[in-house]
């Protein structure tokens, strides 16, 4: 029976390593992590995220982003991170429609669909 998630994939172009590293890695802070030499391959990337679970990053041709399938991420200091991402000339889209939950909406370089989300008090 299904126990939990383990990874995510999103899809990223062929060759954008470099900028998914430094979105993913530099950016977000996430751990990177080599992927299994068969699978490096195909190229794209793989990062850690803080309670194990993992981002996987894979070429997709021809590529088009998500532009509603996303992922939720929790996180810490949620205003700091908006502030680094707005700073870094991402959009950051705040949304409250869900209760007990800060959160917002943010896009990768490739333009795949993000969200950020911190647990308020209460939920």
């Amino acid at each position: 029976m299904i126990q939990g998630i383990d990874h995510i994939q999103l899809a990223m172009p062929r060759g954008e390593e470099p900028r998914a590293r430094a979105f993913y890695g530099g950016l977000l802070g996430l751990r990177e992590v080599p992927k299994p030499p068969e699978l490096a391959k195909r190229g794209g990337l793989w990062f850690e995220l803080a309670d194990g679970r993992a981002l996987h990053l894979g070429v997709e041709e021809p590529f088009l982003p998500a532009k509603k399938a996303h992922p939720g991420f929790r996180a810490t200091e949620l205003e700091a991170l908006g502030a680094r991402l707005h700073g870094a000339d991402c959009v950051v889209t705040w949304d409250s429609s869900v209760p007990g939950v800060r959160r917002f909406h943010s896009a990768d370089p490739f333009g795949n669909r993000l969200e950020f989300q911190e647990q308020t008090a209460g939920r």
